[in-house]
């Protein structure tokens, strides 16, 4: 029997490739860390520390769509 230490050393979960894609492009484009989640199967939970940093990133909707490879998904943005 493995114990729980050998069995979390195997897990490794996947990110969805939305959800890497959008932090890259924050990274490069704003140089800012964002913590980015799922919200289920509708929309897409974007959080940045600043409110100045989460409005600019409502402009860059398109883009960030484009992105994600013309996902349907909604864009929340959150302050935290």
């Amino acid at each position: 029997m493995d114990s729980l230490q050998d069995l979390l050393g195997k897990y490794s979960p996947k990110e969805p490739p939305e959800i890497l894609a959008i932090k890259k492009y924050i990274q490069e484009h704003f140089n800012a860390p964002s913590s980015i989640g799922m919200q289920g199967e509708t929309a897409i939970v974007i959080t940045v520390h600043s409110a100045s940093l989460a409005n600019t990133l409502r402009y860059h909707v398109p883009k960030l769509r484009a992105v994600c490879n013309g996902t349907k998904k909604r864009f929340l943005f959150r302050i935290g």
